[in-house]
């Protein structure tokens, strides 16, 4: 493997109505292992190029509106081959400029094409037509696809979140512009310009840039017909006060204060407590979809914080491509500090903090954004490491002795993304997962890694609006169209 500091920089460009086009300024991309190496440099694109991707978009879309549903299909299929061979060298990027370990950025390149796979299975539905029989009319009730979509990606996965949308969007008949996150551009650009190559020119393009230089041309213009974005909730606010100014539609997957709930039947048993790591810890806990919280029955609570002490304990830090690493850096020195910042304010109220891990062999972590994992017992319900959405390696763990007072606490939150129970009882399972108020609820599990993804995702009050994926992902590309016939 070739030694980290002799990796080569990486340059990306626009792709623009089915070419490659350069710009004036450029994204200078930083490692986050360590604060200073130069990843690569990405296109900053001004206004005006953001404005030709939009309009290369708007100009392809009658033309790819117009093919059928499996020739759509047969095309996005063809796309992906590209992919696999390319994967190595997308994922040593990825993690280069990402900071997660390289392992998880493999896996984002496979969800990237594995949902494309699972959207175009789905190519039978886009067409389908549903009819009200006379009298007094017999109605046909068709779908339509939208138009131009910008679909704005976050860093933390963000081939994965992409294909959450991209690949719906496409199937219904859209165009797209993707806008890939400013701080980690790099493996997007890549993997997104191989699809658009295989495409008919303007379908798909990609434009990266700063927020505040592109961002309005983007979600402004009256060519563009929804925006997809996936990040915090300031963020989602900021999208859709911009969208009010064009009427664009939006669809939001926003931040996330996961609760899970152990009840005291729970399985802990190795494999258990290994999901219920995962679920908190993956990615340096920077998932939207990650435990935030955790509710303990009392009597199972000692048990629950050995467990994941022990596994933390195994933690080792440092670069994602090193060997023996098996948790990297913060993306950002600010998320780093902030995380920091609600593990003091903890501590200072009387909870008791409790960090692990260590640096991997030949791994200096006094550099970079390098924060040891940690748990938080028994903090305050309105701790702030409680009520706000930490996206870091850190978990607070809460005792409850009432099953009412857990689910009650769990709802007691600004979120609504993803929950979990823990039970050996299905039919328990179930019947407070109905009480959850959260768009998804896993079972015995929490996490990216266990979402059925043929099935919509998306959350409730804060956590956003829409749905991803499933046939109601492609839906949300749609607009119903109904022709009624006199008897």
């Amino acid at each position: 493997m070739t030694p980290l500091d002799q990796l080569p920089e990486i340059r990306t460009h626009l792709y623009i109505d089915g070419e490659t086009r350069e710009a004036g300024d450029a994204l200078r991309v930083i490692d986050p292992a360590d604060g200073a190496s130069v990843v690569g440099y990405a296109a900053a694109a001004d206004a005006k190029q953001a404005e030709s991707a939009v309009a290369a978009a708007h100009r392809a879309f009658p033309a790819w509106a117009a093919l059928a549903p499996d020739e759509r299909a047969a095309l996005l299929t063809a796309a992906l081959a590209p992919l696999e061979a390319d994967r190595p060298a997308t994922a040593e990027v990825l993690t280069r400029e990402n900071g997660k370990i390289r392992m998880e950025s493999v896996i984002d390149s496979i969800v990237f094409e594995h949902r494309f796979r699972l959207a175009v299975d789905l190519a039978g539905e886009v067409g389908r037509v549903t009819t009200l029989p006379a009298p007094p009319y017999r109605t046909e009730i068709s779908y339509l696809p939208l138009g131009v979509v910008t679909i704005i990606v976050p860093f933390n996965w963000p081939l994965a979140i992409l294909a959450a949308s991209l690949p719906q969007a496409l199937l219904a008949g859209n165009t797209v512009v993707v806008k890939p996150p400013p701080t980690a551009p790099l493996a997007t650009v890549r993997s997104v310009e191989m699809v658009a190559r295989a495409l008919p020119p303007g379908v798909l393009n990609v434009v990266t840039g700063a927020d505040a230089e592109i961002g309005a041309a983007l979600v402004q213009d009256d060519r563009v017909k929804k925006v997809c974005f996936t990040g915090s909730s300031l963020g989602g606010r900021r999208i859709m006060s911009m969208a009010a100014e064009s009427l664009t539609r939006v669809a939001l997957e926003l931040g996330g204060n996961d609760p899970a709930i152990v009840l005291a039947d729970a399985d802990l048993g190795p494999e258990a407590m290994g999901r219920l790591f995962g679920g908190v810890f993956d990615s340096t806990g920077q998932i939207c979809m990650a435990t935030k919280r955790l509710y303990v029955h009392r009597s199972r609570y000692d048990e629950v914080v050995e467990g994941l002490s022990g596994l933390l304990a195994a933690t080792r830090l440092g670069h994602g491509l090193a060997e023996g690493v098996t948790m990297g850096p913060l993306h950002s020195a600010r998320q780093r500090d902030y995380v920091r910042e609600l593990l003091d304010q903890a501590r200072a109220s009387g909870a008791e903090v409790r960090e692990y891990g260590a640096a991997a062999d030949g791994q200096d972590i006094s550099r970079g954004n390098f924060l040891r994992p940690s748990l938080v017992l028994d903090p305050a319900d309105d701790a702030r490491v409680v009520v706000e959405e930490q996206f870091g390696p850190t978990l607070p763990i809460l005792p409850f002795d009432d099953e009412d007072d857990a689910v009650a606490r769990a709802n007691d939150t600004w979120s609504g993304l993803c929950s979990s129970v823990w039970t050996a009882d299905p039919e328990r399972a179930a019947a407070i997962a109905a009480r959850l108020r959260t768009g998804y609820t896993f079972v015995n599990a929490h996490g990216a890694a266990h979402l059925d993804e043929r099935a919509p995702f998306g959350g409730f009050d804060h956590s956003g609006m829409g749905r991803e994926m499933g046939v109601e992902g492609i839906r949300e590309f749609m607009d119903t169209h109904s022709v009624g016939f006199p008897a």
